[in-house]
């Protein structure tokens, strides 16, 4: 690129105008001076300002200079911290699922795992269905509401004389299953599983190098949100391959869902 080009580009983005300005204030009292237009003294006061006007903007490369310098020198006792293990748990458990709901809404293949699921299914029902319709696959993989399973579901949860929470709550994510089921052409699966999963999933095209797995830690008793983790294909490929083989292996022993259980 040219330096007439590059200056107009640079005024048709807004790049670098104080330079410019400056530049144009120099030559035209350089002008003025040298055919006598203003006298002395005003050539002298409009040099000494332009020298000023330089002066601030030779500071400010040289702080941004100092401004990388300490976000460099932060991150790199975030990296030594890290490597010493000395990094707060805050920095990996959160308690929600960052940009889950999007990527349901564009997914093609979205697998959910948990003991009811009945937040997760109400919560994007609307998405679910949307992708059903477009040929996305889902696969859902929940408690089994017979054999006992809420029972123990409500044992672990210190709550053992309710079990009747558990199983009113899977059976209500079952209606919204078999909601979903009707859409045209949906390529649902559900299965149930003969315990309850010690970690809730959320996975959206895991197959894939942008794939994401969020890893819902269970609790006994909490008031609050389970905390959550999330995990990256491109990045964390130890446990991101871990937590694929979990889900493989619990929907392997997982009884899918039969006419019996109201699912065509």
């Amino acid at each position: 690129m040219g330096p007439l080009r590059r200056v107009l580009a640079d005024l048709g983005a807004g790049r670098n105008l104080e330079i410019y300005l400056t530049a144009l204030i120099a030559l035209v009292v350089g002008v003025l001076g040298v055919f006598s237009v203003v006298r002395t003294e005003v050539v002298a006061a409009a040099t000494l300002a332009t020298l000023a006007v330089m002066a601030v903007n030779a500071l400010t490369p040289r702080h941004q200079v100092a401004d990388l310098d300490e976000r460099v020198a932060e991150l790199g006792r975030l990296v030594e911290r890290r490597i010493n293990g000395d990094v707060s748990a805050d920095a990996v458990l959160t308690t929600v699922k960052q940009g889950l709901e999007q990527r349901i809404a564009q997914g093609d293949d979205i697998r959910l795992v948990g003991v009811t699921l009945s937040r997760t299914i109400r919560n994007h029902f609307v998405d679910l269905e949307s992708r059903l319709r477009q040929g996305a696959t889902v696969k859902v993989l929940l408690i089994d509401p017979e054999r006992g399973i809420p029972q123990e579901a409500a044992r672990r949860s210190t709550v053992p004389d309710h079990p009747e929470i558990f199983e009113n709550r899977v059976r209500s994510t079952i209606d919204l299953l078999r909601q979903l089921a009707l859409a045209p052409g949906a390529r649902l699966e559900v299965r149930f599983t003969g315990f309850v999963p010690a970690f809730g999933l959320a996975m959206v095209d895991p197959d894939t190098r942008d794939g994401v797995i969020h890893v819902e830690l269970g609790t006994h008793h909490s008031a609050g949100p389970d905390p959550v983790f999330t995990l990256a294909a491109g990045r964390d490929h130890r446990w991101y391959g871990h937590f694929m083989t979990e889900f493989e292996h619990m929907w392997e022993h997982g009884r899918p869902a039969a006419e019996s259980d109201g699912f065509p």
